[in-house]
């Protein structure tokens, strides 16, 4: 099979009717069928011919074989087991080890390293399925791996998400953990229509540059604080804590007093604060439980 092709919707269409391929809705299945979005993904991922790459949802292969003419190794996820039996079938490439099961379920280091990966560089690049993008990206932030860096296609709606800044109804929960782990870039807004089947909504690449957290706090409670900062947005920050700061040993008036000392009133929601308002928060709610 000719992969540089697959970005055909003439030739897709024809590979599904060969195949009998249907569309399965559970797993999210839109194929990208545009050369120069591609190109750009490709581009983006700055690919070098001596380093590692993972793929998340292998679908026709039309990605996978693009990377695995840009690196060494490309270990791709297929959930689909149709989809990985005419994979099987249609691709000779020796430096692709197609995985068929759920991305999530898997150790990522351990199976870089049952496939000889010994610390190279490695990319996350990923059309991702939308149900699982969240998820996905957190695995891929957390799981110890390294990823430098990690370009994925998104819905448009998780790109601004993302990148919203404080005060703005996008902001929140996804976009200060995302925060805490890398820098975001957005490389290319994305019509529905280059998918195939055309999804309900627009898409977005993004890259995400994994560096050192900007703030210097313990991470577990500063998850803790932001994760019930964002419970019920509709609720003051002081209701949606209530729970963990009793749990915490901090009183109601301890509590306001803080707020006060960080300029903060005393109805402020969640989506008011900065990752770096949240350290200091959070730095003081210990301070105060101890």
């Amino acid at each position: 099979m000719d992969y540089s092709k697959l970005t055909s919707p003439r030739v897709v269409k024809a590979l599904m009717r060969e195949y009998e391929i249907r569309f399965k809705k559970r797993f999210g299945q839109n194929f990208l069928v545009d050369g120069n979005i591609l190109s750009k993904i490709i581009a983006s991922a700055e690919l070098r011919a001596d380093q590692y790459a993972v793929e998340i949802g292998t679908g026709l292969g039309t990605l996978t074989h693009a990377l695995a003419q840009e690196c060494r190794k490309v270990i791709t996820f297929e959930i689909d087991h149709d989809l990985v039996q005419i994979f099987r079938e249609n691709s000779s490439s020796e430096n692709i080890h197609l995985i068929a099961g759920d991305a999530l379920q898997y150790d990522w280091h351990q199976v870089l390293v049952e496939h000889s990966w010994q610390g190279e560089r490695v990319s996350l690049v990923a059309n991702l399925p939308y149900y699982l993008t969240s998820p996905l990206i957190m695995k891929a932030l957390e799981c110890g791996v390294g990823f430098d860096p990690i370009v994925v296609m998104v819905q448009r709606e998780v790109a601004d998400r993302i990148q919203a800044q404080p005060g703005t109804k996008d902001y929140g929960l996804l976009t200060l953990m995302v925060e805490y782990y890398a820098d975001v870039e957005v490389v290319a807004k994305v019509p529905r229509t280059v998918f195939l089947p055309a999804p309900e909504v627009d898409s977005a690449v993004i890259k995400l540059i994994p560096r050192a957290p900007t703030v210097a706090v313990d991470r577990e409670a500063l998850f803790a604080v932001i994760k019930a900062s964002f419970a019920q947005r509709r609720k003051t920050l002081k209701n949606n804590l209530k729970a963990l700061t009793e749990q915490w040993g901090v009183t109601a008036s301890s509590f306001e007093r803080i707020l006060a000392e960080l300029g903060l009133p005393e109805g402020v929601r969640g989506e008011a604060l900065s990752l770096a308002q949240f350290a200091e928060l959070t730095r003081r709610l210990i301070t105060e439980h101890q």
